[in-house]
């Protein structure tokens, strides 16, 4: 897991780069946030990383990955949204993201980074599976005309967004000086 911090730090920049999060995570203080921020699943007996590889078994490329880990052994920003609304963390298993390069989309894996978090939860007999998205306008200037939001994607594997329950969390948008605040809604589902 350790060994595969620093590539999966590097493909969060780049995916997340992209609207919505246009996360700009470029240099030596993007590479040192996305270090620390990754070191908390390498820490946590219960977290999973999980990885779509391409290419010959030697030359294999990492393409995409998904992290897992209990709330409770994750950053307490993430908690806290939780924790006000008097919500278990204890019983939370919290899905930290899902990253793929735009080729790879389309062919299923996205659905096999869910089903491996969740066997994961259950495994451990976590309650609830819970993850957050970046909360944008519809009318925001960088939005691809093309842009389709995962939404259905979610709601189909038994999703949904909780009213209210929103986190917010600093980065640097792509463009910009400084960092500011974004909303980010949490969507949770059931696992018993």
């Amino acid at each position: 897991m350790l060994a595969a911090l620093d590539t999966l730090g590097g493909l969060r920049i780049s995916v997340f780069r992209d609207f919505p999060y246009l996360y700009d995570g470029a240099g030596q203080e993007g590479r040192a946030y996305e270090s620390g921020y990754l070191m908390a699943y390498a820490q946590s007996p219960g977290a999973v990383i999980v990885g779509a590889f391409a290419g010959e078994e030697v030359q294999e490329q990492l393409v995409g990955a998904a992290t897992a880990a209990p709330m409770a052994d994750h950053a307490a920003e993430f908690a806290e949204p939780f924790r006000q609304r008097g919500m278990d963390i204890g019983r939370i298993f919290y899905f930290g993201e899902s990253v793929l390069l735009p080729q790879w989309r389309g062919r299923g894996i996205g659905h096999a980074f869910f089903d491996r978090r969740e066997a994961k939860a259950r495994e451990l007999g976590f309650a609830m599976a819970s993850f957050c998205a970046v909360i944008r306008p519809s009318d925001h200037p960088a939005r691809p005309a093309d842009y389709s939001p995962l939404d259905s994607f979610w709601r189909a594997r038994g999703y949904a967004p909780v009213d209210g329950l929103v986190g917010n969390f600093r980065w640097k948008d792509v463009g910009e000086r400084a960092e500011t605040d974004h909303p980010m809604q949490f969507w949770v589902k059931s696992l018993t």
